[in-house]
């Protein structure tokens, strides 16, 4: 947006999404002060109603309001509530409630919107204390560019972002060179352990390497060099262990084979009983959908490793509406798994006859969709579960899910964050960006970003010229 000059003393006024958003970002913005206009809470009051995340978050900001105003009298509020949080720590700015004044928006801008009566209060404040910055915060990009439109000082809501660029975030893989084995010479150690293959490196090459880190002498998708997976790093000696080529026929998952270098390290991540938690990203046709539902069937039917496989995936119409859909939850979810569904086909090869119906009557009870709405409180044991369209959930959703894992669960998160749905999120601050940031270091978490199109020479030449 618009570059703000900045005095050194700054007031915050705040959209009702940043609250909905991030409950405790009253606590965020160090020593400056802050300000709730009138309007956000009345939003605030009109949110709170219901079962879906919305409501929670906004009752869960209300409390946070309530819980500053409840140890302040009446007569001291105009002068500004200390930023106290739960915990006893002060960031050192306080909290203001301005009361509509005389004014009002720009010529043409609908009072009857909340946005604009926003604006118009973010307006007053700043007449009203001119000896500071004053800056509207709001997660709403048209709301931004009304802002910069009419000269008014506005930003984003930074403190969620999980990385300043996207493109830092971990693609999971690390080309190593084909002079590897020579630049630490002296310095490895190889043995075998139950029919696979460890070596121990020391030196600088590994004090960037993390556990569930792919490391392969070169990008050639056929293989036929070093592929390992990082098991242990402290910055000084690294554990690898060696891949397997799940491009060999023989190493056939569920009928499916790698046709690239990143799907075979994904397969080794989907079939590692020592990984619990898996996160796929990449474009459309990458196969993300297909080996994840080609390795829990594997796992599911031929291992006996996992009870059932649970699908759930974010729906635009945010949970509620899917009671006005008829049918079991099952029914209610199958326009949203339309995708889903067409990859269990082709992995099942089901027909009409009396096969499809034997396959079909298989997979009921072991194949479960469902809505992420009602996903709270539950406790999944013995399950694969697969989480698609990820990058459309929160941090807070994401943190929600992945808490609902019990005993003998793993966790595959499927998504491309350069197609988030969500008005309110970006590449930055998405949940499955959250995530892969947050367990980059964790040994029983794994990443990879893949990149070739796998599904026909069309979809590939649409993937470049379109």
């Amino acid at each position: 947006m618009v570059r703000i000059e900045k005095k050194a003393r700054r007031a915050y006024v705040l959209d009702t999404n940043v609250l909905i958003h991030d409950p405790s970002c009253l606590f965020k913005f160090k020593e400056h002060n802050v300000v709730i206009p009138m309007t956000v809470l009345e939003e605030l009051d009109q949110l709170k109603r219901g079962s879906h995340d919305t409501a929670r978050s906004a009752r869960q900001a209300s409390r946070n309001l309530g819980a500053l105003l409840d140890s302040v009298d009446m007569a001291d509020v105009a002068a500004g509530v200390l930023l106290v949080a739960a915990d006893g720590s002060r960031p050192g700015g306080k909290l203001f409630f301005p009361l509509p004044q005389a004014g009002g928006p720009a010529p043409g801008m609908d009072t009857s919107v909340a946005d604009n009566r926003i604006i118009a209060e973010a307006q007053m404040v700043r007449q009203a204390r001119p000896d500071e910055s004053v800056i509207l915060v709001s997660k709403d990009v048209n709301l931004r560019v009304k802002c910069a439109a009419l000269g008014i000082p506005v930003e984003d809501y930074r403190n969620d972002r999980v990385l300043d660029d996207i493109d830092a975030m971990s693609r999971g893989m690390t080309v190593a060179g084909t002079d590897f084995w020579s630049r630490n010479e002296g310095e490895i150690e190889s043995w075998q352990e139950a029919g696979r293959a460890y070596y121990r490196l020391r030196g600088a090459l590994v004090q960037d390497w993390y556990p569930g880190l792919l490391v392969c002498e070169d990008e050639d998708p056929r293989g036929g060099a070093f592929e390992g997976i990082v098991r242990e790093c402290d910055g000084h000696t690294a554990l690898l262990e060696l891949c397997r080529d799940y491009r060999e026929e023989r190493h056939a998952v569920w009928g499916v084979r790698a046709h690239n270098l990143l799907q075979n390290f994904a397969f080794n991540l989907l079939l590692d009983e020592d990984i619990d938690l898996v996160t796929l990203a990449g474009a459309a046709g990458t196969g993300k959908t297909y080996m994840a539902l080609a390795a829990g069937l594997h796992q599911l039917y031929e291992e006996r490793r996992f009870e059932r496989i649970v699908i759930t995936r974010e729906t635009i119409a945010m949970g509620e509406e899917i009671g006005f859909l008829p049918g079991t939850e099952e029914e209610k979810m199958a326009p949203w798994m339309g995708g889903i569904q067409d990859n269990l086909e082709a992995l099942l090869r089901t027909d009409d006859g009396w096969a499809g119906a034997a396959t079909r009557d298989m997979l009921t009870g072991r194949v479960l969709f469902r809505s992420l709405g009602f996903m709270r409180g539950r406790t999944f044991n013995d399950t694969f579960l697969i989480i698609d369209e990820a990058q459309n959930l929160s941090p807070k959703q994401m943190k929600n899910l992945v808490t609902r894992a019990g005993r003998n669960t793993k966790i595959i998160c499927l998504g491309n964050v350069n197609q988030i749905d969500s008005p309110y999120l970006t590449e930055t601050t998405s949940g499955m960006t959250y995530l892969v940031q947050r367990f980059r270091s964790w040994a029983h978490a794994g990443h990879v970003t893949l990149r070739e199109v796998e599904r026909s020479r069309l979809a590939l030449a649409a993937e470049d010229l379109l």
